[in-house]
């Protein structure tokens, strides 16, 4: 019996949810993963998951030994680590989720610099704007943007970014230029289906006080940069992160409009779950993203720079 193989695969079935996935994640076959979660039962004498065609649910002692075991592989996980920065280099598998068009837009130039200095970390990046269970996923950090819905991680903020209402020349000279947010009613927006309700566009009046319009949808989706390109080809009004819009704006093919209203602005953050003992190379990799986006960011600058 190899009880660290029989651990990891008991703790990967628990966090991938079946044994299916914790194969995908261990690079290994379902067959032989069941085989271990098996052996483990029988070494200890006791049944640890109840097993269905349909489902996988914990024991009472198997949610136990899960606690403990997950605590040991973190703690070995940690030693290693420990034992490979005091010789000056980190080492392992970092898997990272990110949101769709941040991630391609601006994390490269991050994750290439800290690969440069930790050659041995083997990155693993999942980018999607699906808001992934970072422990059944076996995802280390996470990268989001907006308000955090799972109160249960914790979270380290990164950035804020300016929410920027903007439109082609060419739609405005068509159309004209809304002068109050109430006027977007008559115009057509471009709305990211993402949000809660994707109609109503909020904003902060002089007093601080919620406003909201409810907009006259011409297209929803669900990726801010498909909603920009088509702002840019004059389809209608559009309000994105300015970490989206602001090479648009630079370039003049779109033109930030209500500039004086206070938009709401969307905060990143890097987060990842509690239960889990942060390694040296998660750690080190937060502090360097904080330090990255330390700043202004570039892209507000460059939305600034064209008012």
């Amino acid at each position: 019996m190899d009880k660290f193989e029989d651990l990891q695969a008991f703790v990967s079935v628990v966090e991938a949810g079946s044994f299916t996935a914790a194969a995908d994640r261990l690079g290994a076959d379902k067959s032989a993963i069941s085989r271990r979660v098996s052996s483990l039962e029988e070494h200890l004498g006791a049944q640890l998951m109840r097993r269905t065609t349909r489902t996988l649910n914990l024991t009472e002692t198997g949610r136990s030994f899960y606690e403990r075991s997950a605590r040991i592989l973190a703690d070995l996980d940690e030693a290693e680590s420990a034992v490979a920065t005091e010789h000056g280099e980190l080492r392992g598998r970092l898997r990272v989720a990110l949101p769709l068009s941040f991630g391609i837009l601006h994390m490269g130039p991050p994750v290439n610099a800290f690969n440069e200095q930790h050659p041995r970390v083997r990155f693993d990046l999942e980018l999607s704007d699906r808001r992934a269970d970072l422990l059944q996923d076996g995802i280390d950090v996470a990268v989001r943007i907006g308000q955090l819905t799972d109160s249960s991680l914790i979270a380290r903020r990164l950035f804020k970014s300016r929410l920027v209402v903007c439109a082609s020349p060419g739609y405005l000279a068509n159309n004209g230029t809304p002068a109050t947010p109430e006027e977007l009613r008559d115009h057509r927006c471009l709305v990211y289906s993402n949000e809660r309700v994707p109609e109503h566009w909020t904003w902060l009046d002089s007093e601080g006080v919620e406003q909201r319009v409810r907009v006259s949808v011409a297209m929803a989706a669900n990726n801010g940069d498909l909603l920009s390109n088509a702002a840019a080809n004059g389809l209608g009004i559009v309000m994105q992160p300015s970490f989206i819009v602001h090479r648009a704006i630079k370039a003049g093919e779109l033109v930030p409009i209500l500039d004086g209203y206070g938009w709401p602005e969307a905060i990143a953050s890097a987060v990842y779950p509690p239960a889990r003992h942060l390694s040296h190379r998660v750690r080190a990799f937060i502090d360097f993203l904080v330090e990255h986006f330390a700043d202004t960011p570039y892209w507000d600058r460059d939305c600034a720079s064209t008012e």
